[in-house]
């Protein structure tokens, strides 16, 4: 992670405006990267609840990462919201925040916070975004797509484009964009180049659709039972990549399946090369961009692996190398298929905090 080893960055004041599945990743993340009180010191969670108890067993045991690896303990208040619950992290002290509809209302300032964290998947639009600025911090990262006036970062492939003096709102993107970004990436820069391409991605189910079948009046099938159905959706993963990497812009599109599993998905990407090339050549080309530029962001497998086998890789993608085909008539040498993993949850997390470390080394 070259962009990481140059400068290291000052300590900043870090808020994280809802303390959901990415939220707790997130602070996980900053934890397990031994960060927390010292380049990163998460100073506030906000969220519906602001009991320190709940949100001290939500981090101390999930279903999907195992337990949580670090001390915690809480200071229960006996007053007034304003004296929230705090949770004790490693002897960080975390004040739990109740949520307000308008990030305004935010005690950034009195805090001093320096940077957000939105993971609400409520402010994703700049406007709403900038409710953060106003009350008082300097950064937001939003931990989703964002609509707006708002730059999409994707680290290992895009973020010496960030600007400091102008870019005081910025995108994650998706879990899926930082999948299949590293991926086009590495065959754009090894010269493989791309003329067209369709996208599936082979999505875990998440905490947006329902558990048994009930309402949803704009997609009727996102609807029925997430852990009961493969359910057809859409995605703009394949669209965003064309704005981290200008040149794939219009050649790109997908849709998604959500299936039946809580945690790990796959990126599928059939493309027309630029060029005349073959599978030895995209797996050295994948390859060599994960030993190099893309290190810790792309990675590569050759065994025999399924979905659970990559639960808690910190990777944005992760090559399947057996897993590659092409489809070409005699003479033909374009058409090919190239498959890569991520955990949608994990690996996106750690992407957040990369950014907000490399954002801190730029301040």
């Amino acid at each position: 992670m070259g962009w990481l080893d140059k400068k290291k960055p000052k300590p900043v004041k870090i808020g994280i405006n809802g303390f959901g599945r990415i939220g707790r990743m997130v602070f996980q993340a900053i934890c397990d990267q031994g960060l927390l009180g010292s380049l990163l010191n998460v100073v506030a969670v906000v969220d519906m609840t602001t009991d320190a108890d709940y949100f001290a067993y939500q981090m101390k045991y999930d279903s999907v990462h195992g337990k949580f690896k670090h001390k915690v303990k809480t200071e229960k208040s006996n007053a007034s919201a304003a004296e929230a619950d705090v949770l004790v992290v490693n002897g960080n002290r975390i004040r739990c925040i109740q949520a307000t509809r308008n990030p305004e209302d935010l005690p950034w300032a009195k805090l001093g916070v320096d940077y957000v964290v939105e993971s609400t998947g409520l402010f994703t639009e700049a406007e709403k975004a900038r409710g953060h600025i106003k009350a008082g911090c300097k950064k937001v990262i939003i931990s989703a797509p964002a609509k707006g006036d708002v730059k999409t970062i994707v680290m290992g492939v895009n973020n010496t484009e960030y600007d400091p003096h102008v870019h005081n709102i910025v995108s994650n993107a998706s879990c899926t964009t930082n999948c299949l970004a590293p991926v086009v990436h590495a065959l754009l820069k090894e010269g493989i180049g791309i003329e067209k391409g369709l996208m599936t991605t082979i999505h875990a189910y998440t905490a947006t659709q329902k558990p048994v079948d009930g309402p949803s009046k704009k997609d009727w099938r996102g609807g029925r039972a997430a852990a009961a159905n493969i359910i057809p959706s859409t995605t703009g993963a394949a669209k965003a990549v064309g704005e981290v990497l200008p040149s794939v812009k219009g050649k790109l599109t997908g849709m998604a399946f959500r299936i039946p599993t809580a945690d790990v998905s796959v990126v599928d990407l059939t493309f027309m090369a630029a060029k005349d090339t073959s599978i030895k050549e995209i797996d050295e080309a994948i390859k060599k961009a994960s030993k190099s530029y893309l290190r810790g962001v792309l990675g590569v497998t050759d065994e025999e692996l399924v979905s659970t086998d990559f639960i808690h890789d910190a990777r944005s993608s992760i090559y399947d190398s057996l897993a590659t085909n092409q489809n070409n008539l005699p003479g033909e040498k374009r058409l090919f298929k190239v498959v890569s993993w991520y955990d949608n949850e994990w690996g996106y997390s750690n992407r957040v905090v990369d950014l907000l470390r490399f954002m801190a080394s730029k301040a």
